[in-house]
């Protein structure tokens, strides 16, 4: 189960990674919104692969890293698994922050291709989703460097320690008395 979990993890955030990799670059070689029929096929393309690999692979990600927290005793003292889960909501947060902008790019250029809205006013944020997906890239490589690497952060007591510790205070008194 351990294995798969692990599998399923590390595919999750292949997949990932890989499609952030791949908005960036079709951001990258977008044309403006004035050339409409570049600009949306471009960005039907962007929300298939944010739609169809970036969410999916979050999700496959996520979800056994989870299951692998709870089920494995040794990562719940590890402080490197912690720090890990909460950088998992800052990349949940910022895949959310550049997934909006692309769904609504690819739907006003697509209402803009037939003719139903004016391209000039097709709102191109495409600074802001380049910078959140860079941002994303960034931490999930810390988070592949936590998970390849596991630094021997801050660990939390673990509860035997805890009672090791309350056993030699309890000691420690009867010896006063």
């Amino acid at each position: 189960m351990r294995r798969l979990l692990k599998f399923l993890h590390t595919m999750g955030a292949i997949g990932f990674m890989g499609a952030a990799a791949s908005l960036i670059v079709l951001l990258r070689f977008s044309p403006p919104p004035a050339s409409i029929a570049g600009y949306a096929l471009i960005h039907q393309a962007m929300a298939g692969v944010a739609l169809w690999v970036l969410f999916p692979s979050y999700v496959l990600t996520l979800i056994p890293g989870l299951l692998s927290l709870a089920v494995t005793r040794a990562f719940h003292d590890a402080g490197w698994v912690w720090v890990k889960a909460a950088t998992g909501v800052l990349i949940f947060m910022g895949g959310l922050h550049a997934l909006a902008p692309i769904q609504d790019e690819a739907a006003q250029s697509a209402a803009a291709l037939a003719g139903q809205m004016d391209p000039a006013a097709i709102d191109d944020s495409a600074g802001g989703e380049e910078g959140t997906l860079w941002m994303l890239l960034a931490v999930s490589t810390a988070n592949v460097v936590l998970g390849v690497w596991r630094p021997r952060l801050t660990r939390l007591p673990s509860r035997r320690s805890r009672q090791r510790a309350g056993d030699g205070e309890k000691a420690v008194a009867g010896e006063a008395s």
